[in-house]
């Protein structure tokens, strides 16, 4: 019987990256880079306002109060996406608003919220010998209200992104801000792991699927489904293979179905009953067997190896528990490493953190356990407890878990105020 993390260090051993494709931007939502991603220029390319306001010179704001206000003359409003027509002069301001390009001579953009339109005097030059001058009331004047630093209000060039920074790394998980940096650098297509096919085959002669009625003896294949929608948040493309009897030319047939993916996952038949045919049929296909058996539970019947398909090429398979929580929890602790591989991928979302144990919790010595549990944040720290009963064939705790409790093989009772492990799993 192998340790958890020796099993690990196994799977993934014989877990190659699978190639790129490229897809449009609009499509890449979830996927894994495939390439690092380089800027071509600054972001932002020009210094723009932050705020709607008047771009200004910071010193004629020098000393400008509530009660002691600066008067300036607007000479101009500026729309984002144009450039002004006119250079900004001592005692001038430009009206801009948020994203338009800073104006030549100004230094800084007081926000409107500081500042209130207003009329001003300004003297007018008749060419007289009667009058020397006449002064006009002219309504473009601005007073401002409160002193501003230079750069102030100002998005700067480059201040988002620097020409040639490394942007995204190869290998990161795709979320809506990095689609919005890959849109601004202007990559209308980008290229990503392609996505692993991974096929699912439940076995045993007591499953039936979920359309059919159920009789004494039978139960609905609730793997089946756990499996195929844990694939697919991991960035997997599931196929059914449906349901095998337990009858050895039935059960062959349908592994061969799925060598053409990139992955096989069986549940149900690892197990050491007679008509636990799995390990078997695997065996005579051929299959390089590296492990059965694990010390951990939920998961202790658990196979691993590759099996032989077209080209010489060796797909790796999962002999997964028949009992629905042992099989979930396996994925969880050995598939989804092997598919993550597969994708390249960097930024897996499952943290694990130290909780506070609620409860005492007794254990077997020599095996891992992964208890179904409810951790929560309070007082600073974390909280852990379990779920509810922890036998394997009971779903519903693990439908009430938000993390997985993980104790040590050595650990046999573990008394409540205890630090613990926990994985997240949303």
């Amino acid at each position: 019987m192998i340790k958890v993390d020796e099993a690990l260090q196994v799977i993934l051993k014989n877990i190659k990256n699978l190639d790129s494709e490229t897809v449009m931007l609009t499509d890449s939502l979830d996927r894994v880079l495939a390439e690092d991603i380089y800027s071509d220029y600054d972001l932002p390319q020009f210094d723009n306002s932050a705020m709607d306001g008047y771009a200004i010179k910071a010193t004629n704001a020098k000393g400008a109060t509530k009660d002691n206000p600066k008067v300036l003359e607007v000479i101009e409003d500026l729309r984002a996406g144009f450039l002004a027509k006119r250079i900004l002069k001592d005692k001038q301001a430009i009206r801009i608003m948020t994203g338009a390009v800073i104006p030549e001579g100004a230094d800084s953009v007081v926000i409107v919220e500081d500042t209130q339109r207003c009329v001003i005097d300004k003297v007018n030059p008749v060419r007289n010998t009667q009058a020397a001058e006449k002064r006009i009331k002219i309504s473009n004047g601005v007073k401002i209200f409160k002193e501003v630093k230079a750069k102030e209000n100002i998005r700067e060039v480059g201040e988002d992104i620097k020409k040639s920074e490394l942007v995204i790394q190869k290998g990161i998980l795709l979320k809506s801000a990095h689609i919005g940096i890959l849109a601004s650098l202007g990559k209308p297509k980008i290229r990503v792991t392609r996505k692993p096919k991974v096929a699912v085959l439940a076995t045993g002669d007591e499953v039936i699927d979920v359309d059919e009625k159920l009789t004494p003896g039978k139960l609905h294949s609730s793997n089946t489904y756990t499996l195929y929608s844990q694939i697919i948040n991991c960035g997997g493309i599931p196929k059914n293979l449906g349901i095998a009897r337990d009858k050895p030319e039935q059960l062959e047939a349908k592994i061969r179905e799925g060598l053409d993916c990139d992955l096989i996952l069986t549940s149900g038949g690892v197990s050491v009953g007679d008509y636990d045919l799995v390990k078997f049929i695997l065996a005579k296909m051929g299959t390089d067997i590296k492990f059965w058996k694990v010390a951990m539970r939920p998961g202790k019947p658990l196979a691993f190896g590759t099996i032989s398909a077209s080209a010489g090429k060796k797909i790796p398979i999962f002999g997964l528990p028949g009992n629905p929580v042992s099989s979930m929890v396996s994925f969880e602790v050995f598939v989804r490493p092997a598919i993550l591989q597969m994708l390249g991928q960097k930024n897996d979302d499952r943290k694990e953190a130290d909780a506070v144990l609620e409860e005492n919790i007794s254990k077997k010595k020599g095996l891992r356990y992964f208890l179904r549990a409810q951790t929560r944040w309070g007082d600073g720290i974390y909280l852990t407890k379990i779920t509810g009963p922890q036998g394997s064939g009971i779903l519903k705790s693990m439908a009430l878990a938000n993390s997985l409790m993980i104790l040590p093989e050595e650990e046999e009772n573990i008394e409540k105020g205890r630090r613990v492990t926990v994985r997240f799993l949303d």
